[in-house]
Parts: structure tokens; sequence; C-alpha cells
């Protein structure tokens, strides 16, 4: 099992961020406010998942899991909190967050359907948030000349995401899922994820008049094709999910505990 910490993270979210706050980079801040506005309704799925999950265990699985799952919640709780007080300037700029209303949807689509179907949804989306986050680690260009405190406010989340990404996975093998419908998923889930974050990128990039600037799209070359992009240095992660001998602890997880404990100060412990 895994040993997660609860933390709270110290910084100043009552300051509106800057319109393009990422560097004055206008693609990579409508890339990033589109990321966050899907993690409030995101974590609130991941969560009930979760619980659904645990209902449906064995008594001793059950045990087995109770510190491990109740410290995912509280540490998926605290990102939907962030980012709900993080979007609430956004929308205050005039960004329209649709993203949300299409999890909302699929949400209700999940009711009447087995608690393994709930889990090995999350436990997919659990491998996306994991790859981005280490890439985010690995490349602190992605948030070249932002606020330092927006920086903190995504290395943090990046860097518990790494440390709860096998929880969702390791529920879903406790409750019997199998490797085909693991599998059909994660290509699911996938598909749902780039397809509603490239149309929420664009429309905050149509809200903020930037949508036709050459800049822009120079910059999302760069962002996502380029030598350190998004596409080029993740598919490998990607398609590693597909193997019968997949395991998320296999990913290299150092750079955010290394980051979490260089930085106590800023997200302390609030408990083990």
């Amino acid at each position: 099992m895994t040993t997660l910490t609860v933390r709270r993270l110290g910084i100043d979210l009552e300051t509106p961020p800057d319109r393009h706050w990422a560097g004055g980079d206008a693609f990579r801040t409508a890339l990033f406010n589109a990321l966050s506005m899907s993690f409030p309704a995101g974590e609130q799925l991941f969560i009930d998942s979760v619980r659904r999950g645990v209902e449906a265990l064995p008594e001793a699985e059950r045990a087995r899991f109770g510190d491990e799952l109740r410290d995912f919640v509280a540490q998926e709780a605290t990102h939907r909190h962030v980012h709900q007080r993080f979007n609430a300037h956004l929308e205050r700029q005039g960004l329209v967050n649709r993203w949300q209303a299409r999890i909302q949807r699929r949400r209700r689509r999940l009711e009447p359907l087995d608690p393994r179907i709930w889990v090995g949804a999350t436990a997919a989306a659990e491998h996306w948030t994991a790859i981005l986050a280490q890439h985010l680690l690995a490349h602190p260009g992605l948030l070249a000349g932002a606020e330092p405190r927006l920086v903190h406010l995504w290395q943090w989340h990046a860097a518990e995401e790494l440390e709860h990404r096998a929880t969702a996975f390791d529920l879903y093998l406790a409750l019997g899922g199998n490797q085909a419908w693991r599998v059909r998923l994660f290509r699911l889930v996938s598909w749902h994820f780039v397809i509603d974050l490239l149309r929420q990128t664009v429309n905050n990039l149509r809200r903020d008049s930037s949508a036709w600037r050459p800049s822009t799209w120079v910059s999302a070359w760069r962002v996502l094709f380029g030598a350190e992009g998004l596409v080029r240095c993740n598919w490998r992660p990607w398609k590693r999910y597909l193997a019968a001998d997949f395991h998320p602890a296999e990913a290299d997880g150092r750079s955010g505990a290394r980051w979490l404990a260089a930085h106590t100060e800023l997200a302390p412990p609030v408990r083990r």
C-alpha cells in the first residue's frame, strides 16, 4: 500500500492572476486554465469513484485500503477546493467552463454502472494526470515567466498526483477488474480527455481574443510537438498503460517526492 500525506497549500489565492499569467503566453495560459476548469468536477468524480469502490470490497480488503483511500480523498478534495478558487478568477475574466458540464453529464451516465467501471475510469484518468505531472516537473519551461505562486500551485498539484498515482489502479485490481476493461476504459477516457482539453483550450483562446494570433499557434506547436512537447515526450508512457504487466508504481515518482520534501513550509502536512 502507498503512504499518502495530506497537505495544506499556503499560497495567495485571493489576488487575481494576470490574463496571460503563464509568462504572457496566451496558449500556455489557455491550456493550463482548461486543465484547471476540469478539476473541480473531475476530482469529485474520482472521490466518489473510490468511495463506491471501497464499499464494494470485502470487509478484510476494505480495512487494508482504509488509510490510503481516506488520504487519497483528502488530497483530491484539497485539489478541488484550490482549483475552484482559481477558477473563480477565470470566470471573472469572462472565460466559460464548458468542460465541467460534460464531466457532469458523463457522471450521470455512470450512475447505474458497476463500481469497477467508476474505479477503472478513475485509474485511467489518474494515469493521464501522472503523465502530465511528471512532464511538468521535468520541464519547468512550461511555466516560464509565471508568477511564483502559480508555479507553486501547479507543481504542488503535480507532486501529489505522482504520490497517489497507483491508488485507484490498485483498488480496481482488488475489485477484480480485468485487463480487457482496463484498456477499454483507458482508450475511452483518453479520447474524451484529449478532445475536451483541446475544445476548452480553444474556447478560452476565443474568449480571450487570442485564437487567431500567429504567436498563439507557434506556442501551441512548441508546447505540443516541440522537442520537449507534450505529445512527443509522452506517447510512450501513454501507450505503456495498455500492457498487461503495467503498474503505475513503475513510473518514476522521485521528482514529485523531491519537490514535496523541498517545500514543506509552502505545503505543510496536515495529516500523515
